[in-house]
Order: C-alpha cells, then structure tokens, then sequence
C-alpha cells in the first residue's frame, strides 16, 4: 500500500493520534480496484488511466472499452509469444540426447539460434 501511496495511486491517508495510518472504506475500494487490475495484467499507468476514467462521470464507456480492448491485444499477442517460446523449447529439449555438455542441443540453441 505505502508503494501504491508513493506512486500515486492511493492518497496518503489521515493518521490517527497514535501515528497509524487510517484507512477510509474508499481507500480498501480504491486498492481492490487496483489490486484487480494487476491480477488481469495492466500496467500501472494502465490502472492509473483506468482509475482517471473511473472517475470521471462525464467520460463514456468507450474510453474504458478501448484501452481494455487495447490491453486484451496485448495479452493475446504474448500468448501467441509464450506458445511460440514453448513449441521451440520443446523442441530443443526434444532433441536433446543427454551425452557429455560440449554436445548438448539445449546450449547450441542458445549460442547458435536457428536463422
């Protein structure tokens, strides 16, 4: 919370007369909000972007709709990475033949990368 508060995502909340920090209902809100989107993958400025538009009563749904529309893109883009990444990781380990280091296909592939 203190590093959402340093960034700007949360405000510095009031302190109690102990020096605690006192947390209002909208705050646990505010961090949920937060806490969300980092678990569907946004940025941080994503989610500070999102936080803006959640604001703001006079901003449409298209604004919200085209950045989620944007981040899904991405998302399915590194999908498409990671699924590439693992067809070829598993082909180099398929091709390995468990002899002696100097002739290990999983190296090579990574000295000698195919063209």
């Amino acid at each position: 919370m203190r590093y959402y508060e340093r960034i700007g995502l949360l405000p510095a909340p009031p302190r109690t007369a102990g020096g605690y920090r006192d947390y209002r209902p909208a705050d646990a809100d505010r961090l949920r909000f937060i806490s969300r989107g980092r678990e569907l993958g946004f940025s941080l400025e994503e989610i500070r972007s999102l936080l803006g538009l959640a604001e703001d009563d006079g901003l449409s749904c298209q604004d919200v709709d085209r950045l989620a529309r944007g981040h899904l893109l991405d998302i399915r883009n590194r999908l498409n990475d990671l699924q590439r990444m693992a067809s070829e990781l598993e082909r180099v380990i398929g091709s390995c033949s468990g002899g002696e280091r100097g002739q290990c296909a999983i190296l090579d592939t990574l000295r000698h990368p195919p063209s």
